[in-house]
């Protein structure tokens, strides 16, 4: 049997087709052969990876939607950060143009470098990510900035320097409404540093500063009349004070107003051992005293100053100008003012003034129901004072004080026939101190003089001392220092004046912020012109003052006062014991 027709042809095929590659090979065997370069491309295992986009044969038409399966690599981009993407290994590539490709080897510039700082590539930066509600941060400041706008002082006033970072260390912020930074807002008035926390604040009346007060006290004195024989009784003592102070930048005008009353709710005996008392009866006594200085700022270096003064108040208790047998004691008032200037030439300041001054007394009240006038020691003063300082450094002013008056009394003889006018000075030389705000003050020494018209009284000089300094010991004790000396006017006979020299001494110390404890101590000598008298006071006085707060204080007082007079039966002794609430504001 033959083979089937099926069989035959299915072996001619497979020779044709073995056939025919070899004579295209043998048709070829005079061109060169070259072998495949190896890429990364055929180990890409994307489709289209072996051949051009554009000769795929299953390549997308215009009319079929690209599916995701289709989708084509997307190429590199240049601008592209290369630490986002895996670096290729160096290759060389063998066969045509593998002479000019050049191969690379190692990491490429920039690599590893950080999002901040200066960057060779010039890319572009990350914007750092923000929380929610957090501010934008601000462009840093370089060059081509511009020039951020001057920030205006919400404060009136030179700033203060820096302060240490304890001041604002574990503090509640303060709210910008309440520092004056919110935009638009009025300029805040700058507050003075009160080193007192329990002191007084005061109330503003337009551009017026007013700190008031009032002191009630309550107790017992054993000697209020100063007798040689000691009676008592108890005592009270109103004292009301007010302080108004103005806050310009320019001029100034400040009014202090102290004063008191001091009451007794038992009278002293009209007669003692069977003549009249040289107390009265009624021993209340009010005493004030009150000033309003005031500075016109002409220019830098020349101002205008003023003064009024006012000073309400009795004999001292125990004094000879004391009559005896009245019902109460007569009330003088001595007011006045002064007028000047003070003109600085560089270090050196000139200041000068005219003063005039009354001084003029209630008539006296006796027991008897009578009144007897005291218009022999009403006196007008009118005088003038210069004073002439260089600030030699800083801290440290020495200065020279001269000063003229003429005293004219009302009448041209007193009660006793003595003609009283005088005409009298004094001048001194001192210094004011500031050394670190630890001693401050000023001191002085000199010499005073007083003629009368009347031949029988004898000239009134002696030595001179004046000063006030406040030494700041430490944080905690103040040391005061007082002396003053005057030339005061005498009703007994024969007796030019009286020359009066005080001294004082005063120590604060804090034993808390709220607990103050107050020592004081005065000495005087009274040294009455011809007469050989001379009285010598003794004041030793204690006060503890506990602080509640701001605007009331409790106090307590014990002073014991010596009178110690060469005169017989004219010294005497007294005990004052107080307790008392000061109210201020």
């Amino acid at each position: 049997m033959g083979a089937p027709p099926g069989t035959s042809r299915s072996k001619r095929g497979h020779f044709l087709r073995a056939a025919l590659p070899c004579l295209a090979l043998t048709a070829l065997q005079s061109v060169p052969a070259a072998a495949q370069s190896l890429t990364p491309d055929l180990f890409n295992p994307n489709r289209g990876g072996f051949a051009a986009p554009d000769t795929l044969p299953t390549r997308r038409t215009a009319g079929v939607p690209q599916a995701p399966s289709d989708t084509l690599p997307a190429l590199p981009d240049p601008n592209a950060d290369p630490r986002k993407r895996q670096q290729a290994p160096a290759t060389s590539r063998v066969g045509q143009n593998s002479t000019n490709q050049v191969p690379t080897y190692g990491l490429p510039a920039a690599n590893g470098a950080s999002g901040s700082g200066y960057d060779s590539l010039n890319r572009k930066r990350q914007q750092p990510k923000l929380y929610p509600g957090q501010p934008k941060p601000k462009r840093p400041v370089g060059p081509g900035s511009p020039v951020p706008p001057a920030t205006p002082d919400r404060t009136l006033g030179p700033p203060r320097i820096a302060p240490p970072p304890s001041e604002t260390a574990h503090k509640v912020p303060v709210p910008p409404a309440m520092a004056g930074n919110v935009p638009g807002q009025p300029l805040r008035r700058r507050l003075k540093v009160d080193d007192d926390a329990f002191g007084a604040v005061g109330d503003y009346a337009g551009s017026f500063l007013i700190k008031g007060g009032l002191e009630l006290s309550a107790g017992y004195d054993t000697n209020p009349a100063r007798l040689n024989k000691p009676i008592g009784s108890p005592a009270y003592v109103v004292a009301p004070d007010l302080l108004v102070m103005s806050d310009w930048e320019r001029h100034a005008l400040v009014a202090d107003l102290r004063g008191s009353f001091s009451g007794y709710t038992n009278n002293m005996p009209a007669t003692i051992d069977g003549f009249a008392s040289p107390s009265p009866v009624e021993i209340d006594r009010p005493d004030f005293t009150g000033h309003v200085d005031g500075r016109l700022d002409v220019d830098r270096d020349f101002k205008l100053t003023s003064q009024l003064r006012l000073r309400l108040a009795t004999d001292n208790p125990g004094s000879p100008n004391v009559q005896a047998g009245l019902q109460k004691y007569p009330v003088y008032a001595a007011y006045g003012t002064t007028l000047g200037f003070d003109q600085t030439f560089n270090r050196f300041q000139v200041a000068a003034g005219a003063t005039v001054d009354r001084t003029a007394y209630t008539d006296s009240k006796l027991t008897d129901g009578s009144t007897f006038s005291n218009g022999d020691r009403d006196f007008n003063q009118y005088g003038g004072i210069g004073r002439f300082s260089y600030d030699l450094k800083p801290g440290l002013k020495p200065f020279v004080e001269i000063e003229g008056d003429t005293r004219v009394h009302d009448q041209a003889a007193d009660r006793n026939g003595y003609f009283r006018d005088s005409n009298g000075g004094y001048a001194k030389v001192g210094s004011s101190f500031e050394f670190s705000r630890i001693l401050i003050g000023e001191i002085s020494v000199g010499y005073t003089a007083r003629n009368y018209v009347d031949p029988r009284l004898s000239q009134l000089a002696g030595f001179l001392t004046a000063g006030s300094l406040i030494w700041n010991a430490s944080g905690l004790t103040t040391v005061k220092f007082a002396t003053d000396t005057q030339i005061a006017e005498s009703t007994v006979p024969g007796s030019s004046g009286v020359l009066v020299h005080t001294y004082g001494i005063e120590v604060d110390h804090d034993f808390r912020r709220w607990l103050t404890a107050v020592g004081k101590f005065t000495y005087g000598t009274y040294d009455y012109q011809n007469q050989n008298r001379n009285d010598k006071t003794y004041s030793l006085e204690g006060n503890l003052i506990y602080k509640l707060n701001r605007n009331i204080w409790i106090k307590g007082t014990l002073r014991h006062d010596i009178l110690n007079s060469n005169q017989p039966g004219s010294s005497s002794q007294g005990t004052v014991m107080l307790v008392g609430v000061r109210l201020q504001n």
